[in-house]
């Protein structure tokens, strides 16, 4: 029985940061890849970063590189994406997402049999 509940979502203008959590129960974090997914308005769910089981491997889309850091803290079984330099087209709700015995890399590329989803949380980046 695992959830994952996001948080940490809002309102921001270009140029600001936001970080958002996601609290797991129900799971260990060991042999999962756990990521952030968003889907904005008329359009597909796109992956967009990433970390393994290990803490060791990590993906970033390439629209995010340099601006988003994806991070764990496995005492308080919760992930992290700290978003910097945020731009409207971040815009978006924001699913934490968790697949068992799969890369960093696999999961945010094909989004294929994702075990589970939290609800998500909107980002909304405007002036």
């Amino acid at each position: 029985q695992v959830q994952l509940v996001e948080s940490g979502g809002g309102l921001v203008q270009p140029g600001g940061s936001l970080r958002l959590s996601c609290a797991a129960s129900g799971v260990t974090w060991d042999h999962y890849a756990i990521g952030w997914i968003r889907q904005a308005s008329g359009k597909e769910r796109e992956g967009i970063s990433c970390i393994g089981w290990d803490g060791e491997s990590t993906y970033y889309v390439d629209s995010v590189k340099g601006r988003f850091t994806i991070s764990r803290d496995n005492a308080r079984n919760t992930v992290h994406l700290q978003m910097n330099s945020l731009k409207p087209e971040d815009t978006a709700v924001y699913y934490c997402a968790m697949m068992i015995f799969t890369s960093a890399q696999a999961m945010c590329v094909t989004l294929t049999s994702v075990d589970y989803w939290g609800r998500g949380t909107q980002v909304t980046v405007s002036s």
